[in-house]
């Protein structure tokens, strides 16, 4: 193409680097602003990625006629605002998950892409990995039967990142809304994305963020304070779909378990699927169970080669070449089991949809 695509991104968190490193090995994309209140990290991100201008605001980033797309990176209560404010401009939209902190302001941005006629990503990065992408092969033609069961479950036993994760106004909450939603997209998407009928959730805060822990290393926000969380330390979840099928979920920041975990797994009719920690297919055949292995580079989730799938995925929809794999109504059904999944703990009671 003559034209490369010009992109914005706004925030300059960590997440950010994974989408300008995919855009920079993107021959279509151009990065070409970068965006954040804190002009300094701005100037500093521009200067690593050779884009062309930086902004403290985003409103003014949205003035420039030049710009195409925009990767939002930001805090999740601030997703939604800044999403409508890009689509109201004519810009193309990858906002990284979870779309917004409530069901209210996902419905607003869903409103804000019909009006708008531009494309919205949700950041489902692991709707784009290479196993996800065989496994629903496989799905799409029949090997599994029909999938009426799937478990996921993603603890981490010291791993509250601190900062504005562990701050749930900013947040929206803990690790059911920053991983939990990984993992629980991931098998909604494989089973066919089926209606929600009903959830029961628990949500706990009995650990806080063990900040006194010492020998044992973990990720850390820019702005960590071990005085302050309100978030969750784990989660779990029954999802009752209307097809009958359900989903169980157990999640966490923080647990007194012997080690990391996770585990995504799915059950069909026909056969199972395992998509983390390494890609396996169960089957049967002449009386016989079968586990199988597929011969591929990666049996396990990819995260560099996930978002640059992810990012070149975007471009494309942005060029009209293809459609995304994670619209806003996607968006929307997600916050809806979230937000079902906090509404369930907090009533003590299940939740039934309509």
């Amino acid at each position: 193409m003559s034209k490369k695509l010009k992109i914005g991104v706004i925030g300059t968190g960590s997440i950010s680097d994974s989408h300008l490193r995919s855009y920079q090995n993107n021959e279509n994309a151009d990065i070409y602003a970068i965006c954040d209140f804190n002009e300094e990290r701005a100037k500093a991100k521009a200067a690593a990625f050779q884009a062309e201008k930086t902004y403290t605001n985003h409103l003014d980033l949205l003035k420039d006629a030049e710009l195409d797309a925009v990767s939002i990176c930001t805090w999740n209560n601030t997703h939604a605002e800044i999403a409508i404010d890009a689509l109201n401009a004519g810009k193309h939209v990858l906002v990284e998950k979870p779309l917004t902190t409530s069901v209210e302001k996902a419905l607003k941005v869903e409103e804000a892409v019909k009006r708008s006629g531009k494309n919205l990503q949700v950041g489902f990065v692991r709707r784009y990995a290479s196993n996800t992408k065989i496994i629903k092969n496989f799905i799409d033609h029949g090997e599994l039967g029909e999938i009426y069961f799937a478990k996921a479950t993603c603890i981490r036993r010291l791993g509250n990142p601190g900062g504005w994760f562990a701050d749930k106004e900013r947040s929206g909450g803990g690790p059911l809304i920053d991983i939990g939603v990984h993992v629980i997209d991931i098998l909604w998407y494989l089973m066919g994305c089926p209606k929600v009928k009903s959830i029961s959730g628990n949500t706990y805060s009995k650990l806080g963020n063990r900040s006194n822990i010492e020998n044992l290393s973990f990720y850390k926000a820019a702005d960590y304070d071990p005085s302050k969380n309100n978030v969750e330390d784990m989660a779990n979840a029954m999802i009752r779909f209307e097809n009958g099928a359900s989903m169980l979920v157990d999640v966490s920041f923080t647990l007194h378990a012997k080690k990391d975990e996770i585990a995504v797994k799915l059950f069909g009719t026909k056969g199972g699927a395992e998509i983390e920690p390494e890609l396996s297919i169960i089957s049967e055949k002449h009386n016989t169970i079968l586990n199988i292995t597929p011969q591929v580079d990666n049996l396990s989730f990819d995260f560099v080669k996930g978002f640059q799938n992810e990012i070149d995925h975007f471009v494309n929809v942005c060029l009209g070449e293809k459609e995304t794999l994670s619209p806003v109504q996607h968006g929307v059904e997600m916050m809806k089991i979230l937000c079902g999944i906090y509404e369930s703990s907090e009533k003590g009671k299940e939740i039934y949809f309509n």
